[in-house]
């Protein structure tokens, strides 16, 4: 399926886990540019890996931050 996501760019919290780590794989997988969010760097860092390899053509940048936290 073609979502037409390749000029866009998803910003996906919770990024290095579960849901939104999933959510980050299908994004990549529909040509979408991702940026991954988490607390965790290490967990981030190994996330971002799979979310390159579901979309090798898609643009992907980790970035650690607390979204919770002004």
């Amino acid at each position: 399926m073609d979502l037409g996501l390749g000029r866009h760019v998803a910003i996906v919290t919770g990024g290095s886990r579960g849901i939104g780590l999933a959510c980050a794989r299908g994004l990549a997988a529909e040509g979408a540019h991702v940026v991954p969010v988490d607390r965790a760097a290490a967990a981030l860092e190994a996330a971002a890996e799979q979310v390159r390899a579901a979309g090798p053509g898609s643009t992907v940048l980790p970035l650690v931050a607390d979204t919770g936290d002004d």
